[in-house]
Protein backbone atom coordinates (compact mmCIF):
# COMPACT_ATOMS: atom_id res chain seq x y z
CA UNK A 1 0.00 0.00 0.00
CA UNK A 2 1.04 3.59 -0.72
CA UNK A 3 2.49 6.21 1.93
CA UNK A 4 -1.02 8.08 2.29
CA UNK A 5 0.22 11.26 0.86
CA UNK A 6 -0.70 13.32 -1.86
CA UNK A 7 0.39 11.74 -5.01
CA UNK A 8 1.64 13.48 -8.73
CA UNK A 9 2.63 16.79 -9.60
CA UNK A 10 -0.48 19.63 -9.23
CA UNK A 11 -1.31 20.89 -12.63
CA UNK A 12 -1.50 24.20 -10.64
CA UNK A 13 1.51 23.90 -8.22
CA UNK A 14 -0.79 23.44 -5.71
CA UNK A 15 -0.70 20.09 -3.67
CA UNK A 16 -3.94 17.70 -4.44
CA UNK A 17 -5.83 18.14 -0.99
CA UNK A 18 -5.49 22.06 -1.46
CA UNK A 19 -6.89 21.76 -4.63
CA UNK A 20 -9.48 19.99 -3.50
CA UNK A 21 -10.86 23.15 -0.99
CA UNK A 22 -10.72 25.74 -3.98
CA UNK A 23 -14.07 26.74 -5.37
CA UNK A 24 -15.22 24.43 -8.47
CA UNK A 25 -13.46 21.47 -7.75
CA UNK A 26 -16.24 19.38 -8.13
CA UNK A 27 -18.19 21.04 -10.34
CA UNK A 28 -19.42 18.15 -12.53
CA UNK A 29 -19.11 15.33 -10.15
CA UNK A 30 -21.84 13.17 -7.62
CA UNK A 31 -20.91 12.11 -4.38
CA UNK A 32 -22.95 10.21 -2.16
CA UNK A 33 -23.26 11.00 1.66
CA UNK A 34 -24.34 8.34 4.04
CA UNK A 35 -25.94 10.19 7.29
CA UNK A 36 -25.92 13.21 5.68
CA UNK A 37 -28.09 14.83 7.37
CA UNK A 38 -25.87 15.78 11.10
CA UNK A 39 -22.13 15.95 12.23
CA UNK A 40 -19.64 14.95 10.17
CA UNK A 41 -21.48 14.02 7.08
CA UNK A 42 -23.78 17.34 6.91
CA UNK A 43 -20.94 19.30 7.04
CA UNK A 44 -19.10 17.22 4.17
CA UNK A 45 -22.37 17.59 2.19
CA UNK A 46 -22.25 21.29 2.64
CA UNK A 47 -18.62 21.82 1.74
CA UNK A 48 -19.41 19.54 -1.56
CA UNK A 49 -22.12 21.44 -2.51
CA UNK A 50 -20.34 24.63 -1.74
CA UNK A 51 -17.32 23.39 -4.45
CA UNK A 52 -19.68 22.71 -7.14
CA UNK A 53 -20.58 19.07 -6.72
CA UNK A 54 -24.01 17.25 -7.11
CA UNK A 55 -24.41 16.01 -3.19
CA UNK A 56 -26.78 12.95 -3.07
CA UNK A 57 -27.43 11.91 0.63
CA UNK A 58 -29.15 9.83 2.64
CA UNK A 59 -31.16 10.07 6.28
CA UNK A 60 -34.05 8.96 7.93
CA UNK A 61 -35.58 11.79 9.43
CA UNK A 62 -37.92 13.71 7.25
CA UNK A 63 -37.32 17.20 8.34
CA UNK A 64 -33.50 17.00 8.77
CA UNK A 65 -33.69 15.39 5.29
CA UNK A 66 -35.51 18.90 4.61
CA UNK A 67 -33.63 21.21 6.63
CA UNK A 68 -30.49 19.76 4.79
CA UNK A 69 -31.55 19.28 1.12
CA UNK A 70 -32.89 23.62 1.60
CA UNK A 71 -29.30 24.49 3.24
CA UNK A 72 -27.31 22.16 -0.28
CA UNK A 73 -29.83 23.79 -2.56
CA UNK A 74 -28.26 27.25 -1.06
CA UNK A 75 -24.79 26.11 -1.76
CA UNK A 76 -24.92 24.63 -5.07
CA UNK A 77 -26.33 22.35 -7.69
CA UNK A 78 -29.92 21.05 -7.23
CA UNK A 79 -29.33 17.82 -4.34
CA UNK A 80 -30.63 14.53 -3.94
CA UNK A 81 -31.88 13.56 -1.15
CA UNK A 82 -32.61 9.51 -0.52
CA UNK A 83 -34.98 8.08 2.60
CA UNK A 84 -33.62 5.22 4.07
CA UNK A 85 -33.62 3.40 7.02
CA UNK A 86 -30.21 1.51 7.39
CA UNK A 87 -32.07 -0.67 9.83
CA UNK A 88 -34.29 -2.36 7.55
CA UNK A 89 -32.14 -1.89 4.70
CA UNK A 90 -31.64 -5.90 3.08
CA UNK A 91 -31.28 -6.07 -0.79
CA UNK A 92 -28.61 -3.94 -3.15
CA UNK A 93 -30.49 -4.77 -6.13
CA UNK A 94 -33.70 -2.30 -5.30
CA UNK A 95 -31.33 0.27 -4.19
CA UNK A 96 -29.02 -0.05 -7.28
CA UNK A 97 -32.19 0.56 -9.28
CA UNK A 98 -32.82 3.47 -7.02
CA UNK A 99 -29.46 5.26 -7.56
CA UNK A 100 -29.77 4.57 -11.34
CA UNK A 101 -33.10 6.55 -11.14
CA UNK A 102 -32.30 9.08 -8.97
CA UNK A 103 -28.47 10.02 -9.49
CA UNK A 104 -27.49 8.22 -12.87
CA UNK A 105 -23.47 8.78 -12.46
CA UNK A 106 -21.60 9.04 -9.17
CA UNK A 107 -18.03 9.42 -8.88
CA UNK A 108 -17.80 9.24 -4.65
CA UNK A 109 -18.85 7.41 -2.22
CA UNK A 110 -18.20 8.39 1.45
CA UNK A 111 -19.54 5.57 3.95
CA UNK A 112 -20.58 7.69 6.74
CA UNK A 113 -23.52 6.45 8.53
CA UNK A 114 -22.87 5.08 11.93
CA UNK A 115 -25.01 4.14 15.48
CA UNK A 116 -22.79 3.33 18.73
CA UNK A 117 -25.18 1.74 20.62
CA UNK A 118 -24.49 1.54 24.53
CA UNK A 119 -21.60 1.42 26.54
CA UNK A 120 -21.40 -2.34 28.25
CA UNK A 121 -19.21 -5.17 28.67
CA UNK A 122 -19.56 -7.11 25.85
CA UNK A 123 -21.34 -10.48 27.00
CA UNK A 124 -23.78 -7.68 28.72
CA UNK A 125 -24.81 -6.29 24.98
CA UNK A 126 -28.15 -6.62 24.18
CA UNK A 127 -28.73 -9.54 22.09
CA UNK A 128 -30.87 -7.10 19.79
CA UNK A 129 -28.59 -4.02 20.55
CA UNK A 130 -25.50 -6.39 19.10
CA UNK A 131 -27.45 -7.41 16.09
CA UNK A 132 -29.24 -3.54 15.33
CA UNK A 133 -25.28 -2.29 15.16
CA UNK A 134 -24.12 -5.26 12.72
CA UNK A 135 -26.92 -4.31 10.55
CA UNK A 136 -26.60 -0.42 10.11
CA UNK A 137 -22.52 -0.72 10.54
CA UNK A 138 -21.87 -3.71 8.53
CA UNK A 139 -24.69 -5.12 6.58
CA UNK A 140 -26.55 -2.13 5.42
CA UNK A 141 -23.50 -0.66 4.86
CA UNK A 142 -22.18 -3.55 2.20
CA UNK A 143 -25.31 -3.35 0.31
CA UNK A 144 -25.02 0.73 -0.14
CA UNK A 145 -21.70 -0.37 -1.54
CA UNK A 146 -22.50 -3.10 -3.79
CA UNK A 147 -25.72 -0.90 -5.09
CA UNK A 148 -23.57 2.08 -5.83
CA UNK A 149 -19.94 -0.13 -7.26
CA UNK A 150 -21.77 -0.19 -10.94
CA UNK A 151 -22.10 3.32 -11.47
CA UNK A 152 -18.45 3.96 -9.42
CA UNK A 153 -17.39 1.46 -12.03
CA UNK A 154 -18.30 3.94 -14.75
CA UNK A 155 -16.80 7.12 -13.25
CA UNK A 156 -13.15 7.89 -14.64
CA UNK A 157 -12.48 8.57 -11.27
CA UNK A 158 -14.56 6.61 -8.52
CA UNK A 159 -13.79 6.94 -4.80
CA UNK A 160 -14.46 5.37 -1.80
CA UNK A 161 -14.52 6.63 1.89
CA UNK A 162 -14.99 4.66 4.57
CA UNK A 163 -15.42 6.66 7.85
CA UNK A 164 -14.84 4.51 10.71
CA UNK A 165 -13.15 4.59 14.45
CA UNK A 166 -9.70 3.86 16.11
CA UNK A 167 -11.58 1.56 18.05
CA UNK A 168 -11.76 -0.92 15.13
CA UNK A 169 -8.32 -1.37 16.04
CA UNK A 170 -7.41 -0.66 19.09
CA UNK A 171 -9.26 -2.51 22.28
CA UNK A 172 -11.51 -0.14 24.52
CA UNK A 173 -13.37 -1.45 27.11
CA UNK A 174 -16.95 -1.41 27.25
CA UNK A 175 -16.85 -0.05 23.20
CA UNK A 176 -18.72 -3.41 22.72
CA UNK A 177 -20.53 -3.85 19.19
CA UNK A 178 -19.52 -0.97 18.14
CA UNK A 179 -15.97 -1.66 18.26
CA UNK A 180 -16.29 -5.01 16.78
CA UNK A 181 -19.10 -4.05 13.87
CA UNK A 182 -16.81 -1.28 13.14
CA UNK A 183 -13.60 -3.73 12.60
CA UNK A 184 -15.89 -5.62 10.16
CA UNK A 185 -16.01 -2.46 8.06
CA UNK A 186 -12.82 -1.90 7.71
CA UNK A 187 -12.18 -5.47 6.79
CA UNK A 188 -14.93 -4.68 4.44
CA UNK A 189 -13.64 -1.63 3.34
CA UNK A 190 -10.12 -3.23 2.79
CA UNK A 191 -11.02 -6.11 0.40
CA UNK A 192 -12.79 -3.71 -1.34
CA UNK A 193 -9.42 -2.07 -2.25
CA UNK A 194 -8.52 -5.31 -3.13
CA UNK A 195 -11.19 -6.39 -5.59
CA UNK A 196 -11.14 -2.55 -7.33
CA UNK A 197 -6.89 -2.94 -7.04
CA UNK A 198 -5.56 -1.64 -10.74
CA UNK A 199 -9.55 -0.10 -12.10
CA UNK A 200 -10.43 3.46 -11.54
CA UNK A 201 -11.60 3.15 -8.07
CA UNK A 202 -9.85 3.96 -5.09
CA UNK A 203 -11.42 3.33 -1.42
CA UNK A 204 -9.74 4.56 1.66
CA UNK A 205 -10.65 4.09 4.98
CA UNK A 206 -10.51 7.15 7.91
CA UNK A 207 -10.45 7.11 11.29
CA UNK A 208 -11.66 10.82 12.21
CA UNK A 209 -10.49 10.68 15.72
CA UNK A 210 -12.22 12.71 18.84
CA UNK A 211 -14.31 14.73 16.94
CA UNK A 212 -17.49 17.09 18.24
CA UNK A 213 -20.62 15.56 17.14
CA UNK A 214 -24.19 14.34 18.91
CA UNK A 215 -22.68 10.52 18.65
CA UNK A 216 -19.76 11.42 20.36
CA UNK A 217 -21.56 13.43 23.01
CA UNK A 218 -24.05 10.25 23.89
CA UNK A 219 -21.22 8.30 24.27
CA UNK A 220 -19.10 10.28 26.59
CA UNK A 221 -21.50 12.96 28.52
CA UNK A 222 -19.34 13.52 30.57
CA UNK A 223 -16.98 14.93 27.93
CA UNK A 224 -16.47 18.95 27.28
CA UNK A 225 -17.11 19.26 23.75
CA UNK A 226 -15.14 22.03 22.93
CA UNK A 227 -11.88 20.33 23.76
CA UNK A 228 -12.55 18.16 20.59
CA UNK A 229 -12.44 19.53 16.98
CA UNK A 230 -15.25 20.53 15.11
CA UNK A 231 -16.27 18.15 11.89
CA UNK A 232 -14.82 21.28 10.01
CA UNK A 233 -11.68 20.62 10.62
CA UNK A 234 -11.64 17.36 8.94
CA UNK A 235 -12.63 18.79 5.67
CA UNK A 236 -9.48 18.66 4.09
CA UNK A 237 -8.78 15.24 4.54
CA UNK A 238 -12.14 14.31 3.54
CA UNK A 239 -12.68 16.62 0.23
CA UNK A 240 -8.92 15.65 -0.50
CA UNK A 241 -9.84 11.80 -0.65
CA UNK A 242 -13.25 12.15 -2.45
CA UNK A 243 -11.65 14.06 -5.27
CA UNK A 244 -10.30 12.22 -8.77
CA UNK A 245 -6.81 13.65 -7.92
CA UNK A 246 -6.60 11.50 -5.03
CA UNK A 247 -4.81 7.88 -6.07
CA UNK A 248 -4.90 5.78 -2.47
CA UNK A 249 -6.64 2.48 -2.57
CA UNK A 250 -6.49 0.50 0.75
CA UNK A 251 -4.98 2.82 3.05
CA UNK A 252 -5.94 3.59 6.53
CA UNK A 253 -5.90 7.35 7.86
CA UNK A 254 -6.13 8.63 11.43
CA UNK A 255 -7.08 11.98 10.98
CA UNK A 256 -5.55 13.79 13.25
CA UNK A 257 -2.04 12.44 12.34
CA UNK A 258 -3.05 13.49 9.12
CA UNK A 259 -3.81 16.92 10.08
CA UNK A 260 -0.74 16.84 12.48
CA UNK A 261 1.94 16.61 9.80
CA UNK A 262 -0.05 19.28 7.77
CA UNK A 263 0.40 22.11 10.48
Amino acid sequence: MRDATPAGGPADGRPAEVRAMRPGAFAGRTVLVTGGTRGIGRVLCEALAARGARVAFTGRDPAAIADTGAALRALGPEPVAIALDLETLDAAAPLAALLRERIGRLDALVLNAAIGGVRTPIVEQPEAEWRRLFQVNVHASRVLLAAAHPLLAASDAGRVVCVSTGVARRRKAGTGAYAVSKAAFDMMAGLYALDVAGTAIGCTIVNPGPTRTAMRAAAFPAEDPMTLKPPEALLPLLLWLCAPECDLNGETIDADDWLARRT
